[in-house]
Order: C-alpha cells, then sequence, then structure tokens
C-alpha cells in the first residue's frame, strides 16, 4: 500500500509555506519606529534616521503586541543562531526564557530526527496573548533564522503535530 508523507513532513511544509506568507510582511515598519498596530509607545531613540546601531536594544514588552515583542523574538533567535548551540532546539527556549519569554507559552519541534541525525530545520514558538504567536524556524536547510508573528491554531497551539517538552 502506498504511503502518503510523514506527519513531520506534512508539519513542515505548512510550517514554511505560513512563514513564507508571513515573512514579507513582516518587516514592513521602517527601522526604529513601532508598528502601527501597536498600544504601546513607540520604540525610537527620537530619531528615525542615522545608523543602524543607534537603534535601542530591544527589551521584552509585557503588555505588549505579538508584533511589539518581535524585535526581542528576533534577537535572541540571532543570538542563538550565531553561537555554537545554533542546532539545539533548547538553546533557543533557555535564551528566550532568559530574555523575559514565558516558557509555559513555548513549544518546540524536534530537533533530530527518529534515529538521531540533526534536523534539517525546527521550530520554536512562543504563545502571545489569545490569537497570536511568535514563530521562529532555523536549521542548515532554512539559511538565515526566520522569524515570524503568525495567528494561533485550534486550542492555543503554534506549531502543528508532536512537540519536543521545553521545561526545565
Amino acid at each position: 500500500m502506498p504511503r502518503g508523507p510523514s506527519i513531520a513532513a506534512l508539519r513542515t511544509t505548512v510550517v514554511v509555506l505560513a512563514l513564507t506568507l508571513a515573512i514579507p510582511l513582516a518587516g514592513c515598519a521602517p527601522i526604529g519606529q513601532a508598528p502601527s498596530s501597536t498600544t504601546g509607545a513607540p520604540a525610537t531613540t527620537g530619531s528615525t534616521q542615522g545608523p543602524a546601531s543607534a537603534s535601542p536594544v530591544p527589551t521584552l514588552v509585557p503588555g505588549g503586541t505579538a508584533d511589539d515583542n518581535l524585535p526581542l523574538f528576533r534577537a535572541v533567535t540571532a543570538q542563538v543562531w550565531s553561537s555554537d548551540q545554533r542546532a539545539s532546539g533548547r538553546a533557543y527556549i533557555d535564551a528566550l526564557v532568559a530574555a523575559g519569554f514565558d516558557r509555559g507559552a513555548m513549544q518546540l519541534t524536534e530537533d533530530h530526527s527518529t534515529v538521531g541525525n540533526p534536523a534539517e530545520s525546527f521550530q520554536f514558538s512562543v504563545r502571545w496573548g489569545d490569537a497570536e504567536c511568535l514563530v521562529g524556524q532555523v536549521g542548515p536547510s532554512t539559511g538565515d533564522p526566520v522569524t515570524a508573528v503568525l495567528p494561533q491554531l485550534d486550542a492555543g497551539a503554534c506549531l502543528i503535530g508532536k512537540t519536543a517538552p521545553v521545561g526545565p
């Protein structure tokens, strides 16, 4: 009997497709300005011109939107990606917790296959509020890290399928 694609392959396809569709829109706000949908104060330095290094260091905005917190999520992802822990899903989770994100709101796909080989890519997420998720994808097949704000799935999940433990 012919077999169809595995659940893991379908999950990866759906997440990659969602990220591919969402990423072109994720960076539409000019550097140094908060997206127009924010509810908190804009994250600017008082000047909208100048080098990117003049931008403030991203910080967690607990009462803000997922879009408000995407800069910090993106910065943490980039920091881990540039380290020797880039292939460890747990390293992304631990770094996000250290930055102030809630471990209880996180999900992570496996970073190794069932036979122990490193995954071609894996995803991690932080559920934000009742409707959105901060989602990251990294791995050799991804190239540079991909981060986006995506809608939550049914039952408050951010990632499809079986996920790895994120507990301490």
